[in-house]
C-alpha cells in the first residue's frame, strides 16, 4: 500500500459544536491548505516550521468562510509521518461543508474509515497493535478498557511481543545456520538455552492467552442477569443500581415482559445488567416469551442474581430453595448471587433465620431492601469481586483484542511442537519450520506480517477523520 494523494476528514463528531477540526494529510497538505488561508500576517504555510500555530481566515476565492486556526505539522513529524494540518474552524455544520468541500476542489479526496491511522501504521509511527488500540481507546467507555487501550497504544503489549519474537529470530538464525553446515554435523544453538528460552516464551504466551479471560470482559462489559418471580423488585433494584427511573415498577405481576438491559461502571469495570421477565407458570403468550428469554440470558450472563422478596420467601423457603438448586444445577459454572429484597420487613430473627437455611447451598447470600437503598453498596461490591483486577492494578499486559488472542493461540501451539521437537531431537530442518510458523503468528499482531486484505478488514472498523 503506497498513498501519493492527501486525504481530507472532519476529525471532530458530526453535527453543530463549538469548533470543529478539518484534518488534511498527504504529500499537498500544506500546499493544499496554504491555497485556501489566508494569515492575518500573510504568512506563507509552505515556509512555517512544523508544530506552529497559525491564526486567519479560510477563503473561497475572494469569499471568506470562516476564521480559523491552523495547526501545521510537517511529515515525518506528525501522527501520518506525512504533511499535516489540522484546521479549527467554528461548529456550524454549514461551514463544515463548506471548507471540507473546498479541500476536495483543490485536490484533496474523502478519507475511508481509519485512513489516518492506517497512514501512520504504514509510515512506521505505529505498529499493528499499537493502531488497533487507538480504536479501543476511542471506544473506551469506562477507567479499565481506558488504562488497557493507554498501555496498548503506548507498546506494552508490542514491546513485550516483540522482544520475544526478536529472541526466537536469534535462535531461527542459528537453527537455519546449521541446515548450511548439515555435513559436518555442528551445533551452533545451545540446546539448552534454547530450551530456556521455549519455556520463557510458552509461560509468557500462556499468561497472555489467559488475560483474555479478564481483557474481554473489561472491554464488552460483564453481563448480569436479574431473575426472580414476577414483583419481587427486580425493575426496583435495577433502577437503584443505576440510579434512575430506567425499567418499569409496578404492582402488577409480570410487568416486565421483556428483557431491559443497561450498563453501569463499578470500581471501573463496566457491569450490563439485564432485567428479565418473572420466572412463573403463565398462560399468557407474551409473558411466556418473556420467561424463555429470561433463560436464554441466563445462558449468556456471566452472573446471576436471583432475587426474592424477604416475606415470601420466609413463608415458602422450601419451594424457593428447591429453585435456587435447580439453577445452580443447570448452570454450575455461572457465580449465583441469592439477593432477598425488602429486608426493612424482617426482624433481625428472621434474617438469621433465611442465612441458616441457605448456608448449606453454598451460595452468595446479599440482603437488600432496593426501595430503600439498602445494601445495595454491597452489593455492587460483591460484583466487583467477580473480576480479577489483580492485573489490572499490577499495570500488567492484558489481551482484549480477538485477533491478537487467535494469533496468540496459534503462536502457542508451535512453539509447543517445537519444544517437543527439541526433547525428541527431531532434525533441525523440521524444527524450522514450525519456529518459522510460530515467527509468522508473532508477526501478525505487531504487523511484522501483514496483507491488505487483514488491513482492511481492521481499519474498517475505525471512525472516519481518525
Amino acid at each position: 500500500m503506497l498513498y501519493n494523494d492527501s486525504i481530507v476528514a472532519l476529525a471532530t463528531p458530526s453535527g453543530a459544536g463549538a469548533i470543529a477540526i478539518i484534518r488534511i494529510s498527504g504529500p499537498e497538505a500544506i500546499t493544499i491548505g496554504n491555497s485556501v488561508f489566508k494569515s492575518i500576517k500573510n504568512k506563507d504555510l509552505t515556509k512555517q516550521k512544523t508544530h506552529t500555530l497559525h491564526l486567519g481566515h479560510i477563503m473561497d476565492a475572494s469569499k471568506t468562510l470562516d476564521e480559523v486556526l491552523v495547526s501545521l505539522f510537517k511529515g515525518p513529524n506528525s501522527y501520518t509521518g506525512e504533511n499535516t494540518i489540522e484546521i479549527s474552524c467554528h461548529g456550524s455544520t454549514y461551514i463544515q461543508q463548506q471548507i471540507i468541500q473546498l479541500l476536495l476542489r483543490k485536490g484533496c479526496r474523502m478519507a475511508d474509515p481509519g485512513e489516518f491511522t492506517l497512514r501512520a501504521f504504514l509510515n512506521g509511527k505505529l505498529d499493528l497493535s499499537q493502531a488497533e488500540a487507538v480504536a479501543d481507546l476511542i471506544s473506551s467507555d469506562n477507567e479499565a478498557s481506558h488504562q488497557i487501550a493507554m498501555q496498548q497504544m503506548r507498546g506494552g503489549f508490542s514491546n513485550e511481543i516483540a522482544k520475544l519474537r526478536e529472541e526466537l529470530l536469534n535462535f531461527a538464525s542459528l537453527i537455519e545456520l546449521e541446515l548450511d553446515f548439515a555435513e559436518e554435523d555442528v551445533e551452533f544453538a545451545d540446546r539448552t538455552q534454547f530450551h530456556e528460552l521455549l519455556n520463557r516464551i510458552e509461560f509468557v504466551l500462556k499468561r497472555l492467552i489467559d488475560s483474555f479471560a479478564v481483557g474481554n470482559v473489561i472491554k464488552n462489559g460483564i453481563p448480569v442477569a436479574i431473575v426472580g418471580e414476577p414483583n419481587v423488585g427486580k425493575s426496583t433494584l435495577l433502577n437503584a443500581l443505576l440510579n434512575e427511573e430506567r425499567a418499569i415498577v409496578s404492582e402488577i405481576a409480570g410487568t416486565t415482559r421483556d428483557t431491559v438491559e443497561d450498563e453501569l461502571v463499578i470500581g471501573g469495570i463496566g457491569f450490563r445488567f439485564i432485567d428479565t421477565a418473572g420466572i412463573r407458570e403463565t398462560q399468557d403468550v407474551v409473558e411466556s416469551i418473556g420467561i424463555r428469554k429470561t433463560f436464554e440470558k441466563i445462558e449468556q450472563a456471566q452472573v446471576v442474581l436471583y432475587l426474592f422478596e424477604s416475606l415470601k420467601f420466609k413463608v415458602q423457603s422450601s419451594d424457593y430453595i428447591v429453585e435456587i438448586e435447580k439453577i445452580k444445577n443447570q448452570f454450575p459454572l455461572k457465580p449465583l448471587v441469592v439477593v432477598i429484597n425488602k429486608t426493612e420487613l424482617l426482624t433481625d430473627e428472621e434474617v438469621a433465620e433465611i442465612k441458616k437455611q441457605l448456608q448449606p447451598l453454598n451460595v452468595i447470600l446479599e440482603m437488600i431492601s432496593a426501595k430503600q437503598n439498602l445494601g445495595i453498596e454491597e452489593l455492587k461490591n460483591q460484583l466487583l469481586s467477580f473480576v480479577n483486577t489483580g492485573a489490572l492494578r499490577n499495570n500488567e499486559t492484558i489481551v482484549t483484542n480477538t485477533r491478537h488472542y487467535d494469533s496468540l493461540l496459534k503462536a502457542l501451539e508451535e512453539i509447543t511442537k517445537v519444544k517437543y521437537g527439541l526433547e525428541t531431537n527431531l532434525p533441525s530442518d523440521l524444527m524450522a519450520i514450525d519456529i518459522k510458523e510460530a515467527l509468522y503468528h508473532f508477526g501478525t499482531i505487531t504487523g511484522q506480517v501483514t496483507n491488505d486484505e487483514l488491513l482492511g478488514n481492521i481499519f474498517a472498523n475505525f471512525c472516519i477523520g481518525k
